[in-house]
């Protein structure tokens, strides 16, 4: 018997995986920024969240990918940003790219502001 392929997940998909993994790892303060409607980005959405710790910051982005992994198969490519330091750790993943900060980082940065012209999902 041949085992098929996993197919892709849709941006939607990815965007629920995504945050699901969040909140199972219990990232603080999630929200998703809508940048579909704005004409100069490179993706369809941020996500963002805090992280009291490095090594907290490197388990969620573990989780993410692990869990893409298992959904999409290894053929799945992306880009990861500060997984040492897990100050900023920057997940691209094509059409979503992750923000995981510490809260000194966030705060500082407020990357929700510097995109407040994007349409805000916010997550419990």
């Amino acid at each position: 018997m041949i085992k098929s392929r996993p197919q892709p997940l849709s941006t939607a998909q990815r965007l629920a995986l995504v945050t699901k993994v969040l909140s199972d790892k219990k990232a603080d303060n999630i929200v998703a920024l809508d940048l579909r409607d704005l004409n100069y980005m490179l993706c369809d959405y941020f996500v963002i969240a805090t992280a009291e710790s490095d090594r907290q910051a490197q388990a969620i982005v573990d989780g993410i990918t692990d869990a893409l992994k298992e959904a999409e198969g290894e053929r799945m490519g992306y880009r990861i940003e500060g997984y040492e330091l897990g100050q900023w750790i920057l997940l691209d993943l094509g059409d979503i790219v992750v923000h995981v900060l510490q809260p000194d980082v966030r705060h500082y940065y407020k990357l929700e502001e510097l995109w407040g012209d994007a349409k805000i999902i916010t997550y419990a």
